[in-house]
């Protein structure tokens, strides 16, 4: 984000780069400076004769080339936005001519989704050069509670962080998703009110008692009623909680179970850094750690692996949801 920043303060400051290289597997950041650039370089009156938006599956490297290759007209520059540009990888090199030499008067802009450039090829350190190259890295999941609060505050909201986890237990890493969301509930809450579970429940459809998360954290205090309950919650609302997602995640709670304890250094800083989780929830970890010795939670990752190539189709002759649910509490739990 603070790259994102520097890259606005510098195109308001009005030193504006003739070629924007925006790259990475994270493609907020990428559609999110693309699209300040669109609403920002050019005055209005100028955008319909000098702003030219390509699409990479219509297009080749020589027809950007071509359009960035025009003189504007009545204005000082162009703007010229190639989106989904991933599409032109195979020919992407063919940028490098252009950026040795590239028009003084346009802005291109090259949106190159979900895939990088060599950072050890010519074509880059020549658009290094050029421009600017800037790669859009996906966040870890213990990264977009802090990403979250930080959007938040710039919104004049605040969150509370069961409410955070469960943005990110419900939509992951996929940062539009989760701003898409986050307009939502701008819109019908006030400058300075906290974003809370219910909230979101009433709001977004997350439910605060029947989530993820909450199965996650049962299982951890070994509630098996409360485990059980969710369970079959799932199972009855299959579409909003697909088992895939379900099992995936208390793959990974297992996961960093394991990893928690074969740490030497259990200091809680050290250990939130290890499992990439918000220290806020530390305490849910505190409270599996004593409940599932090393050895038993070795063989649930095993187990959980098992459901896994179940829910998948594969040896299971289509057993329901709710049975795969129960199997894996069961072998959990016992």
């Amino acid at each position: 984000m603070d790259e994102v920043l520097k890259i606005i303060k510098e195109i308001q400051a009005g030193n504006i780069r003739p070629i924007y290289f925006l790259m990475g597997e994270e493609p907020y950041y990428i559609d999110k400076l693309a699209e300040y650039i669109e609403q920002n370089i050019l005055q209005e009156h100028e955008r319909d004769f000098n702003q030219t938006v390509l699409y990479g599956r219509d297009v080749t490297i020589e027809d950007v080339v071509g359009n960035a290759k025009r003189f504007p007209m009545m204005a000082d520059r162009q703007v010229v936005i190639v989106k989904e540009a991933q599409d032109l990888s195979r020919t992407i090199d063919k940028l490098e001519s252009y950026a040795e030499n590239p028009q003084p008067t346009t802005v291109l802009v090259i949106c190159y989704k979900y895939k990088t450039l060599d950072k050890r090829k010519k074509v880059t350190k020549v658009l290094e050069k050029a421009g600017v190259v800037f790669e859009s890295k996906k966040l870890y999941e213990n990264q977009v509670g802090t990403w979250l609060v930080r959007v938040l505050q710039g919104k004049k909201l605040n969150i509370e962080p069961k409410a955070a986890a469960m943005f990110v237990d419900f939509l992951g890493t996929d940062l539009s998703r989760i701003a898409n969301e986050i307009d939502k509930l701008a819109i019908i809450l006030k400058p300075g009110e906290t974003i809370t579970p219910a909230i979101i429940e009433q709001n977004i459809g997350f439910s605060k008692d029947f989530n993820p998360f909450e199965l996650r954290k049962a299982i951890g205090e070994r509630n098996q009623l409360k485990a059980y309950q969710i369970a079959d919650h799932f199972a009855k609302n299959p579409k909003d909680n697909p088992i895939v997602l379900t099992i995936g995640l208390v793959y990974s709670f297992f996961s960093q179970l394991l990893q928690y304890h074969g740490l030497k250094d259990k200091n809680p800083k050290n250990v939130a850094s290890v499992l990439k989780v918000n220290p806020f929830f530390l305490k849910d970890y505190d409270v599996a750690l004593r409940n599932y010795p090393m050895k038993k939670v070795s063989a649930i990752v095993g187990t959980l692996r098992d459901i896994d190539v179940k829910s998948k189709g594969v040896g299971a002759n289509g057993l329901p949801q709710a049975d795969l649910l129960k199997e894996m509490l069961v072998k959990i739990f016992n």
